[in-house]
Protein backbone atom coordinates (compact mmCIF):
# COMPACT_ATOMS: atom_id res chain seq x y z
CA UNK A 1 0.00 0.00 0.00
CA UNK A 2 1.47 3.37 -1.01
CA UNK A 3 1.38 6.39 1.26
CA UNK A 4 -0.35 9.43 -0.04
CA UNK A 5 2.29 11.99 -1.02
CA UNK A 6 0.39 14.63 0.93
CA UNK A 7 0.48 12.65 4.19
CA UNK A 8 2.54 14.62 6.79
CA UNK A 9 5.20 12.77 8.74
CA UNK A 10 5.61 13.66 12.41
CA UNK A 11 8.74 15.77 13.08
CA UNK A 12 11.78 13.82 14.18
CA UNK A 13 13.23 14.10 17.69
CA UNK A 14 16.27 15.94 16.29
CA UNK A 15 14.07 18.64 14.78
CA UNK A 16 12.09 19.02 18.01
CA UNK A 17 15.30 19.26 20.07
CA UNK A 18 16.84 21.83 17.71
CA UNK A 19 13.69 23.96 17.80
CA UNK A 20 13.53 23.83 21.60
CA UNK A 21 17.23 24.71 21.92
CA UNK A 22 16.81 27.67 19.58
CA UNK A 23 13.90 28.92 21.67
CA UNK A 24 15.89 28.61 24.89
CA UNK A 25 18.87 30.48 23.42
CA UNK A 26 16.63 33.30 22.22
CA UNK A 27 14.97 33.54 25.65
CA UNK A 28 18.34 33.63 27.43
CA UNK A 29 19.62 36.29 25.03
CA UNK A 30 16.55 38.45 25.62
CA UNK A 31 16.93 38.05 29.40
CA UNK A 32 20.58 39.19 29.31
CA UNK A 33 19.66 42.11 27.03
CA UNK A 34 16.93 43.25 29.42
CA UNK A 35 18.90 42.66 32.64
CA UNK A 36 20.75 45.68 34.07
CA UNK A 37 24.45 45.56 33.32
CA UNK A 38 26.64 44.94 36.33
CA UNK A 39 30.39 44.90 36.47
CA UNK A 40 31.67 41.61 37.82
CA UNK A 41 33.18 41.89 41.30
CA UNK A 42 36.94 42.36 41.28
CA UNK A 43 39.08 39.47 42.43
CA UNK A 44 41.83 41.88 43.51
CA UNK A 45 41.79 44.04 46.61
CA UNK A 46 39.66 44.10 49.70
CA UNK A 47 39.85 44.66 53.45
CA UNK A 48 43.21 45.03 55.19
CA UNK A 49 44.60 46.35 58.46
CA UNK A 50 48.22 47.52 58.54
CA UNK A 51 50.46 49.92 60.44
CA UNK A 52 52.18 53.14 59.40
CA UNK A 53 55.26 54.77 60.88
CA UNK A 54 54.30 56.24 64.23
CA UNK A 55 52.14 53.25 65.12
CA UNK A 56 48.95 54.39 63.39
CA UNK A 57 46.70 51.54 62.26
CA UNK A 58 44.95 52.07 58.94
CA UNK A 59 42.62 50.04 56.76
CA UNK A 60 41.19 50.23 53.24
CA UNK A 61 38.33 52.31 54.69
CA UNK A 62 40.77 55.19 55.28
CA UNK A 63 41.15 55.58 51.52
CA UNK A 64 37.51 55.39 50.46
CA UNK A 65 36.49 58.39 48.38
CA UNK A 66 39.94 58.75 46.80
CA UNK A 67 41.78 56.60 44.25
CA UNK A 68 45.04 55.11 45.48
CA UNK A 69 47.94 53.00 44.25
CA UNK A 70 49.27 49.87 45.94
CA UNK A 71 52.70 48.33 45.45
CA UNK A 72 54.25 45.38 47.30
CA UNK A 73 57.98 45.12 47.92
CA UNK A 74 60.64 45.38 50.60
CA UNK A 75 63.31 47.81 51.72
CA UNK A 76 66.22 45.42 51.10
CA UNK A 77 65.23 44.98 47.44
CA UNK A 78 68.35 45.74 45.37
CA UNK A 79 66.76 47.07 42.18
CA UNK A 80 63.14 46.37 41.20
CA UNK A 81 61.43 48.03 44.16
CA UNK A 82 63.42 51.28 44.24
CA UNK A 83 63.19 51.56 40.46
CA UNK A 84 59.42 51.06 40.48
CA UNK A 85 58.90 53.52 43.34
CA UNK A 86 61.05 56.08 41.52
CA UNK A 87 58.92 55.61 38.38
CA UNK A 88 55.75 56.15 40.41
CA UNK A 89 57.28 59.29 41.94
CA UNK A 90 58.08 60.60 38.43
CA UNK A 91 54.40 60.16 37.54
CA UNK A 92 53.24 61.92 40.71
CA UNK A 93 55.56 64.84 40.03
CA UNK A 94 53.54 65.45 36.84
CA UNK A 95 50.37 65.88 38.93
CA UNK A 96 51.73 67.70 42.00
CA UNK A 97 48.39 69.09 43.18
CA UNK A 98 46.49 65.79 43.14
CA UNK A 99 45.81 64.07 46.45
CA UNK A 100 46.51 60.44 45.61
CA UNK A 101 48.19 58.05 48.02
CA UNK A 102 50.69 55.34 47.14
CA UNK A 103 50.72 52.44 49.58
CA UNK A 104 54.03 50.61 49.70
CA UNK A 105 53.31 47.36 51.54
CA UNK A 106 56.19 45.21 52.74
CA UNK A 107 56.41 41.53 51.83
CA UNK A 108 59.22 41.16 54.39
CA UNK A 109 57.73 41.96 57.81
CA UNK A 110 60.59 40.09 59.48
CA UNK A 111 62.96 42.96 58.61
CA UNK A 112 60.63 45.80 57.60
CA UNK A 113 59.04 47.49 60.58
CA UNK A 114 56.49 50.25 60.02
CA UNK A 115 59.16 52.78 60.97
CA UNK A 116 61.61 51.34 58.43
CA UNK A 117 58.95 51.47 55.74
CA UNK A 118 58.13 55.09 56.59
CA UNK A 119 61.80 56.10 56.42
CA UNK A 120 62.24 54.28 53.13
CA UNK A 121 59.35 55.92 51.26
CA UNK A 122 60.08 59.41 52.60
CA UNK A 123 62.76 59.92 49.95
CA UNK A 124 60.32 59.41 47.04
CA UNK A 125 57.25 61.61 47.51
CA UNK A 126 55.21 62.83 50.51
CA UNK A 127 52.18 60.98 49.12
CA UNK A 128 53.85 57.61 49.68
CA UNK A 129 52.75 55.63 52.75
CA UNK A 130 54.93 52.79 54.01
CA UNK A 131 53.00 49.94 55.59
CA UNK A 132 53.95 46.90 57.63
CA UNK A 133 52.26 44.51 60.04
CA UNK A 134 52.47 41.09 61.56
CA UNK A 135 53.30 38.11 59.38
CA UNK A 136 49.63 37.12 59.49
CA UNK A 137 48.46 40.59 58.43
CA UNK A 138 50.94 40.70 55.55
CA UNK A 139 49.97 37.19 54.40
CA UNK A 140 46.31 38.25 54.46
CA UNK A 141 46.81 41.38 52.34
CA UNK A 142 49.05 39.47 49.92
CA UNK A 143 46.24 36.98 49.43
CA UNK A 144 43.70 39.78 48.98
CA UNK A 145 45.78 41.36 46.22
CA UNK A 146 46.86 38.05 44.66
CA UNK A 147 50.53 38.84 45.33
CA UNK A 148 53.27 36.27 44.85
CA UNK A 149 56.04 36.57 47.45
CA UNK A 150 58.56 33.98 48.61
CA UNK A 151 61.63 34.16 50.83
CA UNK A 152 64.83 33.16 49.07
CA UNK A 153 67.61 30.96 50.46
CA UNK A 154 69.87 32.31 53.18
CA UNK A 155 73.02 34.03 51.93
CA UNK A 156 76.52 33.74 53.36
CA UNK A 157 76.11 36.90 55.45
CA UNK A 158 72.80 35.71 56.90
CA UNK A 159 70.70 37.91 54.66
CA UNK A 160 68.19 36.82 52.05
CA UNK A 161 66.28 38.15 49.10
CA UNK A 162 62.57 38.00 48.34
CA UNK A 163 61.07 36.79 45.09
CA UNK A 164 57.86 38.66 44.38
CA UNK A 165 55.49 39.90 41.73
CA UNK A 166 55.88 43.54 40.72
CA UNK A 167 52.51 45.12 39.95
CA UNK A 168 51.29 48.64 40.68
CA UNK A 169 47.58 48.35 41.47
CA UNK A 170 45.30 51.27 40.65
CA UNK A 171 42.29 51.25 42.98
CA UNK A 172 39.32 53.54 42.40
CA UNK A 173 37.40 55.75 44.86
CA UNK A 174 35.42 52.75 46.12
CA UNK A 175 38.56 50.70 46.68
CA UNK A 176 37.90 48.49 43.66
CA UNK A 177 40.71 47.37 41.38
CA UNK A 178 40.84 49.26 38.07
CA UNK A 179 44.02 48.06 36.36
CA UNK A 180 47.74 47.64 36.78
CA UNK A 181 49.46 50.95 36.18
CA UNK A 182 51.64 50.98 33.06
CA UNK A 183 54.98 52.56 33.91
CA UNK A 184 56.75 51.50 30.72
CA UNK A 185 56.01 54.78 28.94
CA UNK A 186 56.70 58.49 29.49
CA UNK A 187 55.57 59.54 32.98
CA UNK A 188 53.37 62.33 31.59
CA UNK A 189 51.33 59.75 29.65
CA UNK A 190 50.80 57.65 32.76
CA UNK A 191 49.99 60.79 34.77
CA UNK A 192 47.33 61.80 32.26
CA UNK A 193 45.66 58.39 32.54
CA UNK A 194 45.89 58.44 36.31
CA UNK A 195 44.43 61.96 36.51
CA UNK A 196 41.27 60.73 34.80
CA UNK A 197 40.45 58.77 37.97
CA UNK A 198 41.09 61.62 40.38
Amino acid sequence: MRLNAKTKRPPSLAVIAATALTGILIAVGLWFAAAPSRAPPSLIGGPFTLETAGGKTISEADFKGHPFLVYFGYTHCPDVCPTTLAQIADVLHKIPDQSIRVLFVTIDPERDSAEAMGDYVSSFDPRFVGLSGTSAQIAAVEKTYRVYARKGPAESDGGYSMDHSSIVYLMDKRGDFVESLDLQRPPEDTAKELAAYL
